[in-house]
Parts: C-alpha cells; sequence; structure tokens
C-alpha cells in the first residue's frame, strides 16, 4: 500500500514540477491541452464568468472581473505548492519508518518544504527526500518572487499604450475618432509613426501572453478600455487605410495589421476560442455610410470610393471572427467604429466632477490649440 502511494506521489509531484516549469520558465507556447494549469484556469474561469454574466450593473461586473487574473494567479501558486506538499507526504510514508500515521508525514512534508526543518526523519532515505523537498521549496519560492516582478512589468508594458491611445481615439477608443483628431490636428503622415508604434506592441502582446497566459485575465485600470478593444481599434485603422485613404500609403498599415492579426489569431488558438461572425455586425450597412460621411468631414478622401467597401468588409473578414471570439471568452466588449456616446475621454475625468474645468471639447478641433 505506501510502495502504490509512494510512485502516486512521485507522479504528482512530476505533474506539478513540469508544469510550473512550463508556466513560469518556458517561454514559448505549449500546445499540450492535458495540463494542470490550464485545467485550473478553464474550471475556475467557468465558475468567476458564469457568476459575472449575471451581474446586470456593468461597472460592477469589471469590477468584479478585475479580480480574477490576480487572485487566480495566487490560487494557483497555493495549489502547487499544497499538490508538492501532499506529494512528498506521500514519498515521505513510503520511505519512512512503518506504522507512521500520514498525517505525520504531512506535518513533516509542510514544515520542510516551507523550510521550517521541524521534523528530524529516521532513515536515510527519508533524510535525503527531507533535503530535496527543502530545496524544491526553497527554488519554488525564488521563482515565484521573480515571477511577479516580471508579470507585473508586462501588464505595465501593455497598458501604457492604451493609456496613451486615450487622447488620440477617445474612450473607448474608436477608428472614426482616431481619424477625425488626427485629420484635424496631426495629419495623417503621422499615422504611420502610431502604427508602426502598434505593430511593437501587438508583438510584444502576443509574446508576453505566451510567456504568461494570466495576463489576458488582467483587465485594464478602466472599466471602458482594454487590450482587446485598443487592438480591435487599430485593426480597424489598419483596414480602412489598407483599404484606400488618398495621401497616405498602405505599407506601414499592412506591417501593422499582419502583426495584430497574428495576435488575435494564435491567442485565439491559445485560449481555444473558434471564430465566430460578430453580432450584431459591428459595421453594418448604415454604419458603413455614417463612418464614410465622418471621414469625408474630417478632410480624408477615398482612393478608391468603388471600391473600398468590398476591401474593407474582405479585411474585417480577416480578423473580427477571432477578436469576437476573444471577446466572448473574456467578456471584453470590442471597439465600435463610430462613438456610440458623448462621455468625455478618461483623461479629462476626474473623481470629484465628470469634466476638467477650462478644458474645451473641442481640444482636438482645427489646429489643435486649447481656446479658451
Amino acid at each position: 500500500m505506501t510502495v502504490a502511494v509512494g510512485i502516486l506521489g512521485l507522479v504528482i509531484l512530476v505533474i506539478v514540477l513540469w508544469d510550473g516549469f512550463e508556466v513560469i520558465i518556458l517561454p514559448r507556447r505549449v500546445a499540450r491541452r492535458l495540463r494542470l494549469s490550464r485545467l485550473f484556469y478553464l474550471s475556475t474561469w467557468v465558475i468567476w464568468s458564469g457568476l459575472a454574466r449575471r451581474v446586470r450593473s456593468g461597472k460592477r461586473r469589471e469590477r468584479y472581473l478585475s479580480f480574477y487574473g490576480p487572485l487566480s494567479l495566487l490560487f494557483l501558486i497555493m495549489v502547487w505548492a499544497a499538490l508538492m506538499i501532499v506529494a512528498f507526504a506521500m514519498v515521505h510514508w513510503w520511505v519512512g519508518p512503518p506504522n507512521v500515521r500520514f498525517s505525520h508525514c504531512l506535518y513533516l512534508s509542510g514544515a520542510t518544504f516551507i523550510t521550517l526543518g521541524l521534523g528530524i526523519p529516521q532513515t536515510r532515505v527519508a533524510r535525503l527526500v527531507t533535503v530535496f523537498e527543502g530545496g524544491t521549496g526553497f527554488g519554488f519560492l525564488a521563482l515565484v518572487i521573480s515571477y511577479l516582478p516580471v508579470l507585473y512589468q508586462s501588464f505595465a508594458q501593455r497598458e501604457t499604450n492604451i493609456l496613451l491611445l486615450d487622447a488620440r481615439a477617445g474612450s473607448p477608443p474608436t477608428a472614426a475618432e482616431l481619424f477625425r483628431r488626427y485629420g484635424a490636428c496631426h495629419g495623417l503622415a503621422a499615422l504611420d509613426q502610431l502604427l508602426r508604434e502598434w505593430e511593437i506592441w501587438s508583438a510584444n502582446l502576443l509574446e508576453g501572453y505566451i510567456s504568461y497566459p494570466v495576463m489576458a485575465y488582467f483587465r485594464s485600470q478602466h472599466d471602458n478600455q482594454s487590450w482587446l478593444a485598443a487592438l480591435t481599434a487599430i485593426l480597424d485603422v489598419c483596414s480602412v487605410v489598407i483599404a484606400g485613404i488618398d495621401g497616405l500609403s498602405p505599407w506601414q498599415a499592412r506591417l501593422t495589421f499582419a502583426m495584430a492579426r497574428h495576435t488575435v489569431v494564435d491567442l485565439a488558438q491559445i485560449v481555444n476560442a473558434p471564430p465566430r461572425a460578430p453580432e450584431p455586425d459591428r459595421l453594418s450597412a448604415d454604419a458603413l455610410a455614417r463612418f464614410k460621411a465622418a471621414l469625408a468631414e474630417a478632410g480624408i478622401k477615398l482612393t478608391n470610393p468603388a471600391e473600398f467597401d468590398a476591401k474593407l468588409a474582405e479585411l474585417r473578414r480577416m480578423y473580427e471572427p477571432y477578436a469576437f471570439a476573444l471577446g466572448q471568452r473574456f467578456i471584453l466588449n470590442l471597439s465600435t467604429w463610430m462613438r456610440v456616446s458623448d462621455k468625455v475621454d478618461n483623461w479629462r475625468t476626474s473623481a470629484w466632477e465628470h469634466s476638467s474645468s477650462g478644458l474645451p471639447r473641442s481640444l482636438f478641433d482645427g489646429d489643435g490649440d486649447v481656446h479658451a
């Protein structure tokens, strides 16, 4: 009996250590579906998101969902530690003296794993196991301590560009608002630099989510912003430029579109979210007409109006189903093509008033100067 339990403990120990290696150390995507951490996130997210969908208030739901990422990470670490303590206790029960209670082995394992060292094994093999467990516990603690700062650094890098997009495309960001502000203030030539920055951001996002999949569950700092909404808005902008904007080369837009689409497609594969057509359509015929009217109002002309609609629809089909699937998976809203409300941008608001005094709503109109 003790032999079977000891072998089972070794198997559990190997599974946990390998899973921790893949999550914390291995910097590449793991395609294997049967993984401890994957099962943990699938089971806990189903429960957490199911409860979130019952919350009617959008702000309360976002606040509730924002706790899942950090808490799930802490609980996963606790699950790893608990399983290793139990696994080592099973091995101690196997190699220790006969007629020893399993509860005593469990206490010895826990005290050894957290490096207290209160127990003294009675056999040589048990002492070797104790030394190995103490080293494993110390190494596990060191990995966790080094893992958390890297994770939050990746989160900070992700959020920086999202916050910068606030003044450029609104809150939440939309393609129409970005074109309006650039057409009125900077000029369309400045779009190339913005799209170049978001090409790099998309690559960093994909690399970060492959190395640290838990990052996808971390919500942005504002309820009306998210990494998926920002990424979708940039894809919308790239699609319009590629479809044909007078006076603007589509070269950089193609590069950014390729990288951003690669990101949404790979992320959908990582979380096993099959592509689905958005419901309802993000850009219906009437909405498209309003969008082109907004472009014309901003002084932006189409290169070939006769082919613009067909090209734009073809490009949208390349990324919208994957973005919509990710939105359904993580309960994130995609960006719209046009602003749907007159709410001011996040940078204009404060905890004491809805809009900063002295700042006109037309800050990004005309030449971009602030007129009191």
